[in-house]
């Protein structure tokens, strides 16, 4: 079975050039309804407006970090089954710790190919 290649995506990091990068990647895998947000609280607001298929979203940002996001989205029940997918430069164990009890379905350490996110993003929906 394929990955939804029409599933809409949100993209959530501080800096244009990541979400751009991020966002190149997937068009790169056929990826097409792809939406972004800057901080944490805006990509609540957006979560809660549209149902999403997938986030992705990045760890350090200000106000909202990446983990506070994955945390407040799990706890709204109508939010808590979208998958995330969590990206940070830094690999620091205690992060993917403290991110798997918090709800984060895979994990991506910058920087990273389009094959590398294909790989994570099919991990996601195609292991039972």
């Amino acid at each position: 079975m394929a990955v939804d290649r029409s599933m809409p995506i949100l993209v959530v990091d501080d800096y244009n050039t990541m979400i751009r990068i991020i966002r190149n990647l997937l068009r790169q895998l056929g990826f097409e309804d792809i939406d972004d947000a800057h901080d944490g609280s805006l990509a609540l607001a957006k979560m809660r407006d549209k149902r999403y298929s997938l986030i992705i979203s990045d760890w350090n940002m200000e106000p909202m970090t990446g983990y506070e996001l994955l945390k407040q989205g799990h706890s709204d029940p109508s939010l808590s089954s979208t998958p995330f997918i969590m990206v940070t430069a830094e690999s620091k164990t205690e992060n993917v710790i403290a991110a798997k009890p918090a709800g984060v379905n895979n994990y991506i350490v910058k920087p990273f190919t389009a094959d590398m996110l294909k790989s994570k993003i099919d991990a996601v929906f195609l292991t039972p």
